[in-house]
């Protein structure tokens, strides 16, 4: 099989594509015309690399089919094994002349062919007028020279080549100047390069520094510039920054090795390097945001105003409704702007410089605040006490003024991201001087929201007070509605008021918000914190500025997917939730489920009244391993009430036939435990005390069977002899064929029926008890012998949970058997085939579910659930009760939210584009070249915006 991949998107086919074609073309010899029909069937465009009008289900079927193990012929490191020397041969040849040892020449076949280029695609060999004649348009090659026995490397320079600025490439100047010494230094991709560059002196010329950049060089110095990098050695390090997160350090001398992997240069550029890649990412950031488009110039940049702005929060002006003001209150919420607040210690600062050596070549424009502001603020409230956290576990805020600090200029950030979509936000980030203080974090949150005009804002974070911040930082109260929440991720780590008080999971008007975006981005950008922890305080700032904005800028590319994804989710746990939350709700008494609503709601409109009952905190006791215990003890003494000393009459009834059968049966199950229970070394006793079990239960069997003959004579045929547990005893529902009173099959349906209620509530309960237990004793129980005695409670409760699993199920399968001859309809809309999975606690501390996701099974939303034994059982039932409406609401508020979302994405785009539109005709410009270059870049970057669009 042929196919030919496009060099410039290897990506564009999968790695599980790739394996099923390579596969295909192993088996090529064995199936030819199979073969011929898949590759005939693809083919590939080289431009993009995407399927044109093959038959991609070729490949989809492939996929599926091929299930064969991997052999030796699929691998292709494994085949190249036997080739390695081949390679080998080939990589050393190259180090000779190889097919080109004629000694003249190839092109003017006069000189001597001694010079060959290791970037051009031409392994001939020339003389040195021809390579320098071949390598005017490409000056930074790198050549060798052939010695006679092996080729060393050589330059351009030596071999004469003058690179002339201010004229096309191949045109004279009749005023050349040389740079400054002669000494020019060249940075590019492949390596560092000694240049000899003329400079025009025309009377039309314009300066070194316009000369060199129009070349497509960045020079260092604007005065007798002595060394540059190519433009796309700049691009190319900062794309690679961005995903590998390289430092500058090892990208510099990585170029050095590849110019001399010996170690022979002695010019170190390093800094010269540094300072022109800090030149580069300014001076793209301002061109991204238009101030070169901007009369007023660079000088003129507002605070915060290039940073990558999320387009699917509310932007006022840019991707609003214009009547979004007037909106019905029952809308007013979808225009909420969702903020998060977190900070990274692993992101410090040594005490290296200062801002007056280092400082920063953006002052506030992108997403640091501006650091003079910010240091003045916080010296003038430095002797303010930090204000201890009253929840538990806060140690970053308790704790600051004792976190280590030595040595540290900054021990960390902090930030203020949108918290659903997970952009930095401008004017958001801030660096942290000895731990969590509320000082620094409230002056982020308040620039972050400098010029807000929205209503209503949801946070999730610790806020403290706005009365010792500037003026200007200020908003208003009794204007903006704000609402406090706590992250998700962080929740179980606060006290139990805080759980429900500030949970994204109960209060309205939230959708499924987590606020944990601020936690998803550290991993991005702590492994530059290697490199900027070592960077003065204004280089460090640009570089995190730098990497914020690329991380904004690929949140926005990828946010079409991510929404549809997000929408995709929600369309389905939506109807999950709000069928569970039915089913849940059907279950409920009229009466519980009038009064709990109301409870709910006036709960929501204000959960922070103390006066108002929080309907979903338990009112319930905890259960203690005594109470346990005890609950246990009268479990027991039912069980022993209902069977263990049964006492039959000669004259029995057919109902009470079959109420005795089936407490017969369950005391067959305990002596069956007790025998099964047994190991493998059992002692006399432990055999004595199960042969008098044995005993008495067939004595009692005996007496039973002889009433049960009475009634159904058939079973006379069907006894067989075994251990007593063992021993069938032909209930109505075993008896498959075989003539029965019909009255007995009734009196078994009824006794049968309640009995699998019976079963299910005592399983309820030993699940409510087992989860309390657990617990307790992850809480509150240490030691050895603490531990065993309670993992012996745990055990018998767990063994009571199974055989109520068990008696559950036999109980449903003789309902099974009884149904279609008693005619019985609608009995399993209560009962159910009960599952494994089924078998979960109302409340379960250990399982991996989230509030927002976690669903109820069927046992604890059947109808009178909520009418238990006790007032705890009751308790925990209208708690979950609550958390299920709450489910169900939030994934419907998800759905809204994501449409606005989307809409607003689509009307930011097209009002992005329109301004890069109106920015082409903003700057008056000198020349027509020009305005050219300023209208195609407005253009362009309209022309993005329609695309992401």
């Amino acid at each position: 099989m042929s196919v030919t991949f496009s060099s410039r998107r290897e990506g564009g086919i999968t790695a599980s594509r790739r394996h099923i074609l390579c596969a295909s073309q192993s088996q090529s010899d064995s199936h030819p015309e199979s073969d011929r029909q898949v590759s005939e069937g693809i083919s590939y465009d080289d431009a993009n690399f995407g399927y044109m009008d093959g038959h991609v289900d070729a490949i989809d079927d492939a996929l599926v089919t091929s299930k064969r193990k991997c052999t030796t012929a699929d691998n292709p490191l494994l085949v190249w094994l036997s080739d390695r020397d081949e390679y080998l041969a080939e990589m050393l040849r190259m180090d000779g002349r190889g097919d080109y040892t004629s000694d003249t020449c190839c092109k003017c076949a006069s000189a001597p062919a001694l010079f060959r280029c290791d970037d051009c695609c031409d392994m001939q060999l020339y003389c040195g007028d021809c390579t320098v004649c071949n390598h005017l348009p490409s000056p930074t090659h790198r050549i060798k020279e052939w010695t006679g026995s092996f080729f060393m490397a050589t330059s351009l320079k030596k071999l004469g080549l003058r690179i002339q600025l201010g004229h096309a490439i191949g045109e004279s100047c009749i005023l050349p100047r040389k740079s400054f010494n002669n000494n020019f230094l060249l940075i590019d991709t492949n390596g560092i390069h000694e240049m000899a560059v003329d400079f025009c002196a025309c009377e039309t010329s314009q300066t070194h520094t316009k000369q060199l950049l129009r070349m497509g060089w960045f020079p260092l110095t604007t005065v007798d510039p002595r060394t540059a990098a190519t433009f796309r050695l700049l691009h190319h390090y900062h794309i690679l920054s961005f995903e590998s997160k390289a430092s500058a350090y090892e990208f510099y001398h990585s170029l050095v090795r590849i110019s001399d992997n010996v170690g022979l240069i002695k010019k170190d550029r390093y800094e010269s390097f540094m300072c022109m890649v800090r030149e580069w990412r300014h001076l793209k950031l301002l061109k991204h945001f238009g101030r070169g488009h901007d009369p007023v110039g660079v000088s003129g940049t507002k605070e915060g105003e290039c940073a990558v702005l999320c387009p699917a929060c509310p932007q006022p002006g840019k991707n609003m409704p214009p009547d979004w003001k007037e909106a019905p209150k029952s809308k007013q919420w979808l225009y909420s702007l969702f903020l998060a607040i977190d900070t990274n210690f692993r992101l410090k600062r040594r005490d290296i410089s200062s801002d007056e050596v280092d400082p920063s070549l953006s002052k506030g424009w992108s997403y640091f605040v501006e650091e003079e502001k910010f240091k003045s603020h916080l010296k003038e409230h430095l002797s303010e006490t930090q204000e201890k956290s009253s929840c538990s576990n806060h140690n970053a805020v308790n704790m600051a003024e004792t976190k280590l600090s030595q040595g540290l200029a900054a021990t960390g950030v902090g930030t203020v991201d949108c918290a659903r979509h997970n952009f930095k936000r401008p004017n958001g980030v801030g660096d942290l001087q000895k731990g969590e203080k509320y000082i620094n974090m409230d002056y982020l949150f308040f620039s972050t929201l400098h010029n807000n005009c929205l209503d209503v804002l949801n946070v999730s974070y610790d806020i403290a007070r706005m009365e010792s911040l500037p003026e200007s930082h200020h908003i208003s109260y009794l204007r903006i509605f704000i609402r406090f929440f706590i992250p998700k991720f962080h929740l179980p780590a606060h006290i139990k008021k805080c759980q429900t008080m500030f949970s994204f999971n109960f209060m309205c008007f939230v959708g499924r918000t987590d606020g944990e975006a601020p936690e998803c981005g550290w991993s991005n950008i702590n492994l530059v914190a290697s490199s900027t922890k070592a960077m003065g305080p204004g280089c460090r700032r640009d570089t995190l500025d730098d990497h914020f904005g690329d991380w904004n800028w690929k949140k926005v590319v990828g946010l079409g997917a991510y929404l549809v994804h997000k929408m995709q989710e929600a369309v389905i746990e939506k109807a999950d939730h709000e069928a569970a939350f039915q089913e849940f709700n059907a279950a409920i008494s009229s009466d519980h489920r009038s009064a709990w609503t109301v409870e709910m709601e006036k709960w929501e409109e204000n959960p922070n009244d103390t006066s108002v009952t929080n309907p979903l905190k338990s009112k319930s006791i905890q259960i203690t391993q005594a109470a346990a215990r005890l609950k246990l003890a009268e479990m027991e003494a039912e069980e022993l009430a209902r069977g263990i000393d049964l006492s039959l009459h000669p004259d029995i009834s057919p109902s009470v036939l079959i109420a005795s059968g089936l407490d017969l049966k369950e005391e067959e199950r305990r002596v069956r435990a007790v025998s099964e229970g047994m190991g493998l070394h059992v002692s006399d006793i432990q055999k004595g005390t199960l042969v008098r079990m044995r005993n008495v239960l067939r004595r009692k069997i005996e007496t039973w069977r002889s009433a049960q003959v009475l009634y159904k004579p058939a079973v006379q045929i069907l006894t067989t002899t075994v251990n007593a547990e063992d021993i069938r005893l032909w209930l109505p529902s075993s008896l498959k064929g075989k003539p029965c009173d019909p009255r007995l099959q009734a009196y078994k349906w009824d006794l049968q029926y309640a009995q699998a209620h019976d079963v299910l509530e005592e399983l309820r309960q030993c699940l409510r008890v087992r989860c309390s237990m657990l617990t307790f004793k992850r809480e509150w129980v240490h030691g050895q012998g603490s531990n065993t005695r309670a993992q012996n409670a745990l055990a018998r409760v767990h063994g009571q949970q199974v055989a109520c699993t068990k008696r559950y199920r036999v109980a449903w399968e003789a309902l099974k058997t009884l149904a279609p001859l008693l005619k019985k309809v609608g009995w399993r809309g209560r009962l159910q085939d009960l599952k494994d999975e089924d078998v979960k606690p109302l409340v379960d501390p250990f399982s991996r579910e989230t509030e927002g996701c976690r669903r109820l099974t069927w046992i604890w939303m059947m109808t009178g659930v909520d009418t238990g034994s006790d007032g705890g059982d009751m308790d925990g039932v209208h708690v979950e009760w609550c958390k299920s409406r709450a489910r169900a609401m939030r994934w419907a508020e998800e759905i809204e939210l994501l449409q606005e979302e989307m809409r607003r994405v689509l009307q930011f785009f097209d009002w992005q584009a329109n301004w890069w539109n109106e920015q082409q005709d903003r700057l008056v410009c000198e020349t027509a070249a020009q305005r050219e270059g300023l209208v195609a870049y407005a253009h362009k970057q309209a022309h993005i915006r329609r695309q992401l669009a």
